[in-house]
C-alpha cells in the first residue's frame, strides 16, 4: 500500500462551507481533517488523496503525477464517492455518520459526524495489563451490531482492523473507513485492486475473491479480537495457507479468557471460509450468550465473603 506523502490542506483554508481546523488522521488512499461549518459545529473531512499518485497543486488542487496514473485515480475516486453514497444510506449508531460528500479541488471529500475519542489500536498499544474480557464482549457485540447492518445493505467492509474501530469517550465503538468496501451485487470485485491489511485480511482477499462474502469481514472480527489478546494482529492469512503458526486462542490463553471467547475466536480465524460463521448474526448470538452466561455465573459479594471467611470457620 502507498504512504501518504502529498501535503494537507493547510489550517484555515476555506472548503466549500466548512474552514479547515488541521490534520488528524488518514493513511494511503486519503487524509483526514477536522474542520468547522458555517455555525462553528465540528465534523471530520476526509479527502481522497492516494499516495504516489497523486501532487497537490496550486490552491489546493489535486492531479495525478503522470498521465499513466490518471485510470488509477479517476477508478479510485469512483470508489470512493461509491463509499460516501453507500455510507449516507446508513443510519447507526455504530456506523460513522456521513453528512456531506461532494467535489472540489478535482477530488471528492466526505464529511463526517466528529466523534472524541480514540481507535481500538490506540487503546490496545496503551494498555499495559491484558485487555478484559468484559471489555472484548462490550465493544465487539455492538461493533457486529453495526456490521449487521452494513451486511443488510449488501455491502462488505473489507478492511476491518482496530484501527478502523473507533472507541467513543463513552465506550462505545464505531466502524470507520469503508475505503475497501465493495457492494456485493456490483461486478468490479475482480477488477479492483487489493486493498487489505495482512494479518486482518482472510485467505480469500489473497486467492479466492470470487468467495467474499460475510465471512470474510467475519474473520478480520475474529483477528481484531485476537489482536486484543496478543496485541499484534495474526500471522498473514497467506503465510497461514503456506504453513499455519497461528497458536490457537484457545491453547494460547487458557486460564487467562473464557474457553467459550477463545473457542470463539478460534472458529472465526479458520482458513477455510465454509468453516466459519456464515453471517454476524450467528456470532453475535453466540457472544450475546457468552455475556449472559457470564452474568449468570458471576459470584456475588455475599458468595464471595463466604468464600473467604469459609477457612476461618473449619
Amino acid at each position: 500500500m502507498a504512504t501518504q506523502t502529498t501535503e494537507p490542506l493547510p489550517p484555515g483554508y476555506k472548503l466549500g462551507e466548512y474552514i479547515i481546523d488541521r490534520k488528524i488522521g488518514g493513511g494511503g488512499f486519503s487524509l483526514v481533517y477536522l474542520a468547522f461549518d458555517l455555525d462553528g459545529q465540528p465534523v471530520a473531512i476526509k479527502e481522497y488523496l492516494p499516495g504516489g499518485v497523486v501532487k497537490r497543486g496550486d490552491g489546493g488542487t489535486v492531479m495525478p503525477i503522470s498521465d499513466d496514473k490518471q485510470t488509477s485515480f479517476r477508478y479510485g475516486m469512483k470508489c470512493f464517492f461509491d463509499e460516501g453514497r453507500a455510507l449516507a444510506d446508513i443510519r447507526h449508531p455504530n456506523i460513522v455518520r456521513v453528512v456531506n460528500f461532494f467535489r472540489a479541488n478535482d477530488t471528492v471529500y466526505m464529511v463526517m459526524k466528529y466523534e472524541r475519542g480514540r481507535t481500538l489500536q490506540k487503546h490496545i498499544v496503551s494498555l499495559k495489563e491484558p485487555m478484559r474480557e468484559g471489555f472484548i464482549r462490550h465493544v465487539f457485540v455492538q461493533v457486529l451490531n453495526g456490521l449487521r447492518e452494513v451486511h443488510a445493505h449488501r455491502i462488505l467492509h473489507l478492511d476491518l482492523k482496530p484501527s478502523n474501530i473507533y472507541i467513543r469517550n463513552d465506550g462505545t465503538p464505531l466502524i470507520i473507513d469503508f475505503g475497501a468496501s465493495r457492494q456485493v451485487l456490483k461486478h468490479d470485485l475482480q477488477m479492483a485492486s487489493p486493498m487489505y491489511t495482512p494479518g486482518f485480511a482472510a485467505p480469500e482477499l489473497y486467492k479466492a475473491r470470487d468467495c467474499l462474502g460475510p465471512w470474510t469481514d467475519i474473520y478480520a472480527i475474529g483477528a481484531c479480537m485476537y489482536a486484543c489478546l496478543a496485541k499484534e494482529p495474526p500471522p498473514p492469512a497467506d503465510e497461514r495457507l503456506e504453513k499455519d503458526r497461528l497458536v490457537p486462542a484457545a491453547k494460547a490463553y487458557a486460564g487467562q479468557y473464557s474457553r467459550g471467547l477463545l473457542e470463539l475466536i478460534d472458529s472465526l480465524l479458520r482458513l477455510d471460509y465454509t468453516q466459519r460463521p456464515q453471517s454476524v448474526f450467528s456470532v453475535q448470538k453466540r457472544l450475546i450468550e457468552l455475556i449472559n452466561h457470564s452474568r449468570r455465573t458471576k459470584p456475588t459479594l455475599l458468595s464471595l465473603i463466604k468464600e473467604r471467611l469459609s477457612p476461618l470457620s473449619r
